[in-house]
């Protein structure tokens, strides 16, 4: 049996909530009371409007790919410092994206490497992805021909792997849209930007200039993340923002980074100088995609989206070993520590530790 922790469950902590946690595939959100959010603004001198509704944000160390969760041998249905590798990165880029004067974000207090309390924010219902090389999704379309993704238009004789003129914006849908003649009402299709700006309202945005902010946003944050792993001889291949809105203590609208930016689950990373020699090596979790996708029975089942219900069904069934489960842990550590700049700690029991730390500093856990 492994004798390592992971916050494999993340949505059954004792925290004082108004209504329903909200558990997606890696995070769970707990909405504060009213009180508790009034209270805390108030103690901790937090700088938002005083009425802001705030959320604990507990990252777990589950492992998603292809929209399914996957379990190792022995119980460890999660990867040992993944969670606290994923806040730790996407908190130092939201730093640096603050002194470099881009947006704000959405986190207002990192009480444990596990947690955030995070604002409320009006979610912008766009995928913001950014390409600098063409690889995977991308790559396989251009393979079988296609030249016109997102509403731009790639040249000929392109090869796998290479590095592209300019950072692309390649944008999808984040959820469902509905009641638009040119977009598939499926989660996560590539839309153009004419889509956004002819649909202004069903994308959330206020408009046709926050649009172009958004674009600027992006490319901005993609260059100086890009930057700053270059000194660390690594590549920054793409990735995936999101935006939202929130109100500034003037009451003014205001266009911020939310949800986790330039990590090893939102991005593809690559080692400079294996990719210097020909070889792609990832620090990211598409090594851990590729991986499923070369040892499952049938790499279909992962890549097809109408075998959904034959995938989340392998999912369920596919135990992978624990030394798999360790080496994709070394991978996300790995590459925390050298962004971050320190060696990241795994707790030894990250659940009991957020529990403790939520009741005595913050006096949120119902006892």
């Amino acid at each position: 049996m492994t004798s390592y922790k992971v916050l494999d469950v993340n949505d059954d902590l004792p925290i004082r909530t108004k209504g329903k946690v909200h558990s997606g595939k890696v995070r769970s959100v707990y909405w504060l009371t009213d009180a508790d959010s009034k209270r805390l603004i108030n103690e901790k001198g937090y700088n938002v409007p005083a009425d802001t509704e705030l959320a604990i944000m507990v990252i777990s160390d589950r492992i998603s790919a292809f929209d399914c969760i996957w379990q190792g041998e022995n119980g460890l249905n999660g990867v040992p410092g993944k969670g606290i590798a994923l806040n730790s990165v996407a908190a130092h880029w939201f730093n640096m994206f603050n002194e470099a004067g881009l947006a704000g974000n959405h986190i207002v207090d990192i009480p444990h490497p596990y947690v955030w309390i995070v604002r409320k924010a009006s979610t912008v219902k766009v995928e913001a992805i950014a390409r600098q090389y063409i690889t995977g999704s991308m790559w396989r379309d251009y393979a079988k021909g296609e030249r016109h993704f997102c509403g731009l238009q790639l040249p000929e004789d392109l090869k796998a792997n290479q590095k592209l003129e300019q950072v692309l914006i390649t944008p999808s849908t984040k959820g469902i849209i509905e009641g638009v003649a040119d977009i598939p009402a499926v989660d996560d299709v590539n839309i153009t930007r004419e889509n956004i700006t002819n649909n202004l309202d069903v994308f959330n945005f206020k408009s046709t200039d926050d649009v172009t902010k958004y674009e600027k946003l992006l490319v901005e944050g993609f260059e100086l993340i890009s930057s700053e792993l270059a000194k660390l001889g690594q590549i920054f291949v793409d990735t995936k923002f999101e935006f939202g809105y929130v109100e500034d203590l003037n009451g003014v609208q205001q266009l911020i980074y939310i949800d986790e930016v330039g990590t090893p689950d939102s991005s593809r990373i690559w080692d400079e100088a294996s990719y210097k020699n020909g070889k792609i090596v990832e620090n990211s979790k598409e090594g851990f995609r590729q991986l499923l996708i070369n040892n499952v029975p049938e790499s279909d089942v992962l890549l097809n989206k109408d075998r959904m219900a034959e995938r989340e069904q392998l999912a369920k069934d596919y135990i992978l070993p624990e030394s798999v489960m360790l080496e994709v842990s070394d991978t996300y550590v790995g590459i925390a520590s050298k962004i971050i700049g320190k060696e990241i700690v795994i707790p030894n029991d990250p659940r009991q530790e957020v529990i403790a730390i939520l009741d005595t500093d913050y006096g949120l856990i119902d006892n």
